[in-house]
């Protein structure tokens, strides 16, 4: 009777040694899938290649997660689903079709910037939603991006920096400048500063503080509900505990710094104050830097920053009408990148980033230099 315990005991133990092999398999980078799509139809590669580029904008890298923040979308709005969707496509197929490299593509490096491009056009449009031309200027400009980001990463390669969001952000604004406010075909919402108050505007609710946490991650993808918000925040942590950790540490600060200016209400409530510091604390504590003490002080100096220089571009650029996007977040983690003394030594090489657990897993590798180059998260 005993041997049968023990040998039932160790099978129920390998079953649940075999179920969290399973499970790991679907989180972090899913390296194994693409040694199983060499072989496949096009279309099937290209879905995967897509929706890696649409968790490239969380700085996650794992297509199931991309499946998740899809379907967050559609949640939010079908019409923005497909814009992003259509966005994401389009540049993906433009880098194939002009011959960039191949590893990139299928990383889903090429496809980011041009689903966001296309989803924030959806949203700053006021012609509202289904409004069927917009789609001419989304395919060009998500286009217009993959050549951007080709150029830009030649030039940044020497400092061992990614292009990151910058195509995306100097598209869209050069789009919304190009139509503004009174547009014939492509009018754009106006959007205030983020110092503009009403009357009692400074009346603030904590509960609404709070939800604006989580919300901050949502509106990475321009999400302002909170269970699509919460299913975006589920994808990251599909990919990476770590990162959604960090994603709700940067919001969380992002939110505090808002509230140490005392921005707008909507601004905080709608987490538009966090999603800045949530981009750049994801990026530093969770990416391009090992996991100690002395780089996670420097994350959370850093979500500050971006938060901070998020609210001064937003009063600079809102007297325009037009948004600050994610300059702060991309310009702050670039110049965090750059840190020279004790700060370099922690520094990740750009091309053998991964997910926050394989960088601490491999850390002891990256110090002795012995990891070969592999593209892989990208900011």
């Amino acid at each position: 009777m005993g041997e049968a315990q023990q040998e039932d005991m160790h099978g129920k133990h390998g079953v649940c040694r075999s179920l969290l092999r399973n499970i790991r398999l679907l989180t972090g980078d899913m390296e194994h899938l693409d040694s199983h799509l060499h072989d496949r139809p096009v279309v099937l590669q290209l879905v995967v290649w897509g929706l890696r580029g649409v968790t490239r904008v969380i700085l996650a890298n794992n297509p199931l997660s991309g499946a998740l923040i899809l379907i967050a979308l559609y949640w939010t709005s079908p019409w923005q689903c497909l814009l992003g969707t259509l966005g994401v496509l389009m540049s993906t197929l433009t880098a194939a079709l002009i011959g960039l490299d191949s590893a990139e593509i299928s990383g889903g490096l090429h496809g980011f910037n041009g689903m966001l491009v296309s989803l924030l056009m959806g949203v700053f449009s006021s012609a509202g939603d289904w409004y069927w031309w917009l789609l001419l200027p989304a395919c060009l400009a998500s286009a217009s991006c993959v050549f951007a980001y080709s150029g830009l990463s030649t030039v940044l390669a020497q400092w061992d920096l990614s292009a990151s969001v910058f195509p995306f952000n100097i598209v869209i604004i050069l789009y919304l400048l190009c139509t503004g406010h009174e547009h014939p075909y492509f009018p754009q919402h106006y959007v205030p500063p983020a110092f503009m108050l009403e009357l009692n505007g400074t009346h603030v609710e904590g509960v609404q503080v709070m939800l604006g946490i989580p919300l901050g991650v949502g509106q990475i993808f321009a999400c302002d509900a909170l269970g699509p918000s919460l299913l975006i925040l589920a994808a990251v942590l599909l990919y990476s505990p770590l990162l959604a950790a960090h994603a709700l540490l940067g919001s969380a600060v992002g939110t505090l710094a808002g509230l140490s200016l005392a921005v707008h209400p909507h601004f905080l409530h709608s987490g538009l104050s966090g999603f800045n510091g949530s981009l750049g604390c994801m990026a530093v504590g969770g990416l391009f830097f090992t996991f100690n003490w002395r780089t996670q002080l420097l994350a959370v100096a850093t979500a500050f920053l971006s938060a901070y220089i998020d609210i001064a571009l937003s009063n600079l650029l809102g007297k325009v009408g037009l948004p600050a996007c994610s300059w702060a977040s991309t310009l702050t983690s670039t110049l965090m990148l750059l840190l020279n003394g004790s700060f370099s030594a922690y520094r990740i090489p750009t091309g053998e980033v991964r997910a926050p657990e394989e960088n601490l897993h491999r850390q002891a590798q990256w110090q002795g230099g012995k990891v070969s180059l592999r593209d892989s998260s990208d900011v």
